[in-house]
């Protein structure tokens, strides 16, 4: 299978902080497939933890208690992540949290797992951030997703929406469209240092 034949889908959480004493919770999930066209948000809700939301989040992604009183666990999801995530490539920003998070669905069997992450450190290693808003702006993705209705930063789906565009780009840029899906895996390989290479500027 090549990447332009391989389905997606990107998946973000926001969490509920942490703090002394408390282990951090997700509080906001959000799936969004591509495979061809414009991606799709097929997942987006507000979780309940069994905790407050600390200040510090808050302040990040603007969701306090209020908004979680009626929403549901992310245990009572299971059906709808399941349908969500199966059968596609897995993709997600520092995906460390995202895998955390579905632990509480023990032997799920989701993947392959595509870390943007990892991939933008390895094409543009010399960006001053590679935090997804950061790496957008200096990619000039960011003001096409901002334009988009419904856009905000931290926002589960807008995050994930970010995280697919930022592959896209890599993708495009590299012209690897045609190679095979397993490339993603390794951004060490060829196509990655031609592309890691032209995007140096000149002295």
């Amino acid at each position: 299978m090549t990447i332009s034949e391989t389905p997606f889908a990107a998946i973000d959480f926001e969490s509920a902080g942490t703090a002394p004493g408390l282990t951090d919770e997700p509080i906001q999930i959000a799936v969004v497939h591509w495979s061809s066209g414009s991606p799709q948000t097929v997942l987006n809700t507000y979780l309940r933890p069994s905790r407050p939301v600390t200040w510090a989040a808050r302040e990040v992604h603007g969701i306090d208690d209020e908004k979680l009183h009626n929403a549901p666990r992310l245990l009572d999801l299971w059906p709808e992540v399941r349908n969500a995530l199966t059968g596609r490539w897995i993709v997600a920003h520092g995906a460390a949290t995202e895998k955390r998070f579905l632990r509480v669905f023990p032997l799920n069997g989701f993947g392959p797992w595509i870390d943007t992450l990892t991939l933008v450190r390895a094409v543009y290693p010399d960006l001053s951030s590679h935090a997804l808003s950061e790496a957008a702006e200096a990619l000039g993705i960011a003001s096409r997703l901002e334009a988009t209705s419904g856009f905000r930063w931290h926002d589960a789906a807008s995050d994930a929406t970010a995280s697919l565009a930022l592959l896209r780009h890599i993708i495009e840029a590299a012209g690897i469209e045609a190679a095979p899906a397993k490339t993603l895996l390794s951004p060490g390989l060829r196509e990655y240092f031609k592309l890691r290479k032209s995007s140096r500027p000149e002295a």
